[in-house]
């Protein structure tokens, strides 16, 4: 009888600069899968929640909340990328460049953009452009992630670092929806009668309130949701030999509930078009309790639209804590951020909100 071994995923030293990867298994994403995102995160976008909402507004069926195409396609690379991951750090560069639908296909690849061995000898830090492509070739969402993963070899030299140079910032003039796309028509109580683009000005701040309380079954059907195997989420007997001795609760979570938070107050921020980037700036865990902040960071016109503008908006996800009961919660040290310890996401998104 044979032995034969599992797959154990990509280690430090197995990555290359220019290295491609076709990810395995192309996900259909269904209206099952909006039902269950929508249970794992109380979501409360219109657009995402009623067919007639979406269809008096142009679109050709109710389309997918932007984030949940981006952790399916997410979750693609991670058997590839991420399976040996300590921790997801960052994003930039993520584009929205097309709606998705229930009954779309996505199909995902990757190619290295730079590698950095860490001080410690231990692990390294490794960066991928990740493009998601639908049935029909096009592109839905793509992006830009770096991700520390352990080396095989903590004895093996890497070579010179390579830090790729990206954008801080998706210019807002790339940013446009479909023109038969019109938001003209909507009903304030669509929305609960929020906000509007005229009533934000950059440098207001709003704490949204609302808390959520991570549940071990919550964060683990969501990222199983997205197909995402990494070990730090699943394998608590690994975990227990870690410095947190706990499972991680995947980022891209703590990203949806901020952002499903952030309804209240920013109910008519109704678009996801773009993420400038993010940093995952702390761990969560089963049983921290999540709070949001956000802040508009500027406000733009659409040209030619009546009915949109795009605000930039910095989403802050706090635990176990509220902005007003906390010293900091960022500040600058030797041209770095240095982020207070219960603020676990920093994230730099574009929003269309109506007009």
């Amino acid at each position: 009888m044979r032995t034969l071994s599992a797959p154990s995923g990509n280690f430090f030293e197995d990555f290359r600069l220019g290295q491609q990867f076709n990810h395995g298994v192309p996900r259909t994403i269904t209206a099952a899968d909006a039902t269950l995102y929508t249970a794992l995160t109380g979501s409360r976008f219109a657009l995402h929640c009623a067919q007639t909402v979406a269809s008096g507004c142009g679109f050709e069926d109710m389309p997918l909340d932007n984030f949940l195409v981006f952790h399916i396609a997410f979750g693609k690379t991670v058997n590839d990328v991420s399976l040996n991951a300590v921790a997801n750090l960052g994003y930039a560069e993520v584009r929205f460049d097309k709606p998705c639908y229930a009954g779309d296909t996505l199909s995902v690849s990757s190619e290295v953009i730079g590698l950095k061995q860490n001080s410690n000898g231990k692990t390294g830090v490794v960066y991928v452009r990740s493009t998601a492509l639908n049935q029909n070739n096009q592109i839905v969402v793509s992006w830009i992630r770096w991700v520390m993963v352990e080396k095989r070899d903590h004895q093996m030299t890497a070579e010179a670092a390579v830090v790729p140079e990206f954008s801080g910032i998706v210019d807002a003039d790339q940013l446009t929806l479909e023109q038969q796309i019109d938001f003209s028509g909507w009903e304030s109580s669509w929305s609960d009668s929020q906000l509007r683009s005229q009533d934000f000005e950059i440098g207001d701040q709003l704490f949204h309130n609302d808390g959520i309380t991570i549940n071990h079954s919550d964060h683990s059907l969501a990222t199983r949701l997205y197909q995402n195997n990494a070990k730090v989420h699943f394998d608590q007997h690994r975990m227990d030999k870690s410095k947190h001795q706990e499972r991680l609760v995947y980022g891209g979570h703590i990203i949806s509930l901020c952002r499903a938070i952030s309804y209240n107050g920013l109910g008519n921020a109704i678009w996801l078009c773009a993420i400038n980037g993010g940093t995952h700036a702390n761990p969560s865990f089963a049983g921290d309790t999540i709070y949001c902040q956000s802040e508009i960071l500027d406000k733009q016109a659409i040209p030619s639209r009546n009915d949109l503008s795009l605000l930039r908006i910095k989403m802050l996800g706090i635990k176990n804590d509220s902005p007003d009961k906390m010293e900091y919660l960022y500040r600058t040290n030797d041209g770095r951020n240095q982020y207070h310890p219960n603020l676990v996401l920093d994230l730099d998104y574009w929003a269309a909100v109506l007009n």
